[in-house]
């Protein structure tokens, strides 16, 4: 197979011919002991050299929501900045008949494959000098095909490139604007070269083309197997068998082609321009991701809703039903409640924002890390760069709504401490569910998962749900490794040891728990007292902390300090983790779930 500068091959043939497998082995992507030899102007083609001068716009091209066509192309990484990369993006879409649609959502888009090829091809400095372009024309209508495939031609005559796509349904239309084409079934060849001279090799084979009938669809069903019977089956896989012969044999001269027009000038390879530098690209990826987060579309608002407001919006909820506790028996209870609520709460919306928002980012990243744009570490850097200080504000707006139920404002660092833990909750539900979502695809398998790791995390070490105290020996030593445990405790020692919970409570209005001889009572002789339980909010943690009578649970499982320092560790070890977990190779089957 050869294609030229300025020329447009299209690869025919039909489902399970070898149409993807060309294209991969060309792209160097290619999987399994399939290989090829790829030259480029007499030079073999490395991995390097496509992706510096090369691109490859596979079938499945996922591009991000809440991005116009024009910031789709202007947050690409490339070498160009600031007037000059606006230029040319400018003219880019005009090149490709986009400029009424700049400010239309990418998504929206019926050519938005035309857009993606652009994005990583033409927004370069230098013109690719090959193309590949997986299935440009699925899904489309008569006329949007036309127009992309017109386009295609235009821009590889203009900018010199050489255009390869595949087509499983050629319309006649688009017979004009390629230069050459290659039949494939179940990996042979059935014919390759010029598009005109097609119909005369065909002729003198003597399968001439019949009249009104579309070349390009007449030969494709020739060089298909029809399986409607067996008869049928083996008649045309013995007629393809023949084909594949008779080119293999007469077909040394088509294959080269002729060009139509002065030759081409034969391109020196430029040398490689070497990668652009990580911190350009960093930043072109962050402002992408704000520039989807803080726009005006439907997308944006509500990735900014979510990611800043929803957190809030669960913990006014809970203000409504914590906001009457009072100062009685029970407010025992209804703090733990709170806590609990408060704690899950935030781990919980941690995951849910997480299924919903991350995906999109996640399946671009693994699309253009293929492509050699940047790595793992600079995505996560850059996303969490544009997570956390969003959480960060609304796990304030959260503490802030909740404290004063449990706290003063007057003390304002007890409040940052209280919202730091929400925070540090949040931070890590988002992490481990993140790491989830590199290997699992699916969004709700991957919530059930984390959510239900959760649950068992926060009923065990908790302290809430079920009481330190009452835990198996084994039990007790495994909640050493959550987070919840620490998180919980610095929240229960926060909240009992309020002053307003240093006195025995009342009951009710009725009945005075002051008598310090039933409270003893009730503690220590069983609940004889139906009414006092709890002289203070040191004797409610002690029940639920203090494993042996002589612990000093004060000094050792509610150190504050310990606490909140482990909780935060918690949290940038994940980060961590997830850091490395992104530069581990992952098998490949992994992989291709979000790239094809």
């Amino acid at each position: 197979m050869t294609v030229h500068s300025g020329e447009v091959l299209a690869v025919l043939g039909s489902k399970g011919s070898g149409k993807k497998a060309l294209l991969d082995v060309i792209s160097r992507r290619v999987q399994g002991p399939v290989r090829g030899q790829i030259l480029l102007n007499n030079q073999p083609m490395t991995v390097c050299l496509f992706q510096q001068r090369c691109g490859y716009v596979t079938h499945k091209c996922d591009l991000i929501e809440g991005l116009t066509v024009e910031q789709t192309l202007y947050y690409t990484p490339t070498r160009l900045t600031g007037y000059l990369k606006k230029s040319k993006v400018k003219q880019v879409m005009a090149d490709l008949a986009l400029s009424q649609v700049s400010n239309r959502s990418s998504k929206t888009l019926a050519s938005h494959k035309t857009s993606e090829f652009v994005e990583r091809d033409n927004n370069s400095r230098k013109t690719a000098v090959v193309l590949l372009l997986d299935e440009p024309t699925w899904d489309l209508n008569p006329l949007n095909t036309y127009l992309v495939v017109s386009i295609l031609s235009n821009a590889a005559k203009k900018y010199g490139s050489a255009v390869i796509l595949t087509m499983e349904k050629p319309r006649s239309d688009v017979f004009p604007f390629l230069d050459r084409v290659l039949y494939l079934c179940l990996g042979d060849t059935v014919y390759a070269g010029g598009t005109r001279q097609m119909l005369e090799y065909f002729d003198a084979i003597e399968f001439p083309c019949p009249q009104l009938e579309n070349p390009l669809m007449y030969y494709l069903c020739l060089s298909t197997v029809d399986r409607r019977s067996r008869e049928r089956f083996l008649e045309s896989n013995h007629q393809i068998a023949e084909l594949v012969e008779k080119f293999k044999i007469e077909g040394g001269g088509y294959r080269k082609g002729t060009t139509i027009g002065p030759t081409p000038p034969e391109y020196k390879i430029p040398l490689l321009l070497g990668k652009i530098g990580s911190c350009g690209v960093a930043w072109t990826v962050y402002m992408r991701l704000l520039a989807a987060t803080l726009s005006f579309k439907k997308s944006g608002l509500k990735q900014f809703g979510l990611r800043l407001f929803l957190v809030p919006l669960y913990f006014a909820i809970l203000w409504l039903f914590y906001n009457r506790m009072g100062l009685f028996q029970h407010t025992f209870a209804s703090r733990s409640g709170l806590i609990l609520n408060s704690l899950a709460g935030v781990y919980f919306l941690g995951v849910l924002n997480t299924v919903v928002l991350y995906p999109t980012y996640r399946t671009r990243y693994f699309q253009e890390s293929q492509e050699g744009l940047y790595g793992g570490t600079i995505f996560l850097i850059t996303y969490n760069l544009l997570s956390i200080p969003f959480s960060f504000i609304s796990c304030l707006g959260a503490g802030a709504i909740v404290y004063p139920l449990v706290g003063s404002f007057d003390n304002l660092l007890e409040y940052l401490f209280f919202s730091l833990i929400l925070w540090a909750c949040y931070i890590f539900a988002e992490q481990q569910t993140m790491a989830t979502l590199m290997i699992v695809k699916d969004h709700l398998l991957a919530a059930i998962f984390n959510i239900y790791i959760i649950c068992v995390c926060l009923t065990l070490s908790s302290g809430i749900l079920r009481s330190i105290k009452g835990l198996q020996d084994w039990l007790f030593y495994l909640t050493y490794a959550t987070q919840s445990r620490y998180a919980a405790a610095f929240l229960n020692r926060q909240v009992f040891l309020a002053g307003d919970l240093s006195k025995p409570l009342p009951f009710d209005q009725q009945h005075n728990c002051t008598n310090m001889n039933l409270i003893e009572s009730s503690l220590l002789n069983g609940i004889t007292n139906p009414y006092c339980r709890y002289a203070s909010g040191q004797s409610f943690l002690s029940e639920r902390y203090a494993r042996d009578p002589g612990d000093n649970i004060f000094n050792g499982i509610l150190d504050s300090d310990l606490n909140i320092g482990i909780t935060f560790a918690f949290t940038l070890g994940m980060i961590v983790f997830n850091l490395f977990l992104y530069l581990v190779p992952l098998p490949a089957f992994v992989k291709a779930k979000f790239r094809e």
